[in-house]
């Protein structure tokens, strides 16, 4: 069976989340990038492109969400393009861009909303994403529904990816595996790779020999 082709998906690992001075500060999110950093390394060496998702905002709020603006506002009008501090857009040294790397600005929850994700993992013929960042309910949830809409396969490293509380967190995985995405440790992923099956692949070659006339 076709062996699967990854993409390792950074979402939104930047000061204005991880910092605990900001706005937007995400409580589990800082203890996660330490062993982001070794994943990020891992793929790197193994030949699987990292994207690096962001939210970069403009100063006159314009492409702020409507729910998160009046926080946004009151907080210091956080992420904007070039700043820094702990409410900023940097990222934490593990976590920054490397010559190879990808960088995607997106606007709003799902990396695929309004970017060119889906063209570039096509374009290099990737068919399995694989998600970590913050948070897990928004940016994570939206893209692993958006990914498995697209036809990809989703692998969430689970202790690379964070909410603000543990409730949070454990439901929203469970609904994630529930829907089709297959949920991991990051130990695995580190040990293993990507998994063996490829349920993609196991779709397309069944669709391919079943000579069922289309309805």
């Amino acid at each position: 069976m076709e062996k699967k082709k990854g993409a390792l998906i950074v979402i939104d690992m930047q000061e204005a989340f991880l910092n605990p001075a900001s706005p937007l500060y995400i409580a589990q999110a800082a203890a996660t990038v330490p062993l982001l950093g070794r994943v990020v390394e891992q793929a790197r060496k193994d030949g699987i492109p990292v994207f690096f998702v962001s939210r970069i905002y403009r100063a006159n709020g314009t492409d702020v969400e409507a729910c998160r603006y009046e926080n946004w506002l009151a907080g210091g009008r956080c992420l904007a393009s070039g700043s820094t501090g702990p409410c900023s857009v940097e990222a934490p040294e593990e976590l920054r861009p490397k010559a190879g790397d990808y960088t995607i600005i997106k606007p709003r929850f799902s990396a695929f909303f309004q970017t060119e994700l889906d063209l570039i993992l096509r374009r290099l013929q990737v068919d399995t994403l694989i998600l970590t960042g913050t948070t897990t309910p928004n940016c994570i949830r939206a893209t692993c529904y958006d990914g498995l809409s697209l036809d990809y396969n989703v692998t969430i490293l689970e202790d690379c990816c964070s909410s603000r509380n543990e409730a949070v967190q454990r439901a929203n995985m469970e609904d994630m595996a529930f829907i089709g995405a297959e949920v991991i440790p990051a130990a695995e992923f580190l040990e293993k790779g990507l998994s063996k099956g490829n349920p993609l692949a196991e779709v397309r070659a069944s669709v391919a020999q079943d000579k069922t006339p289309p309805q």
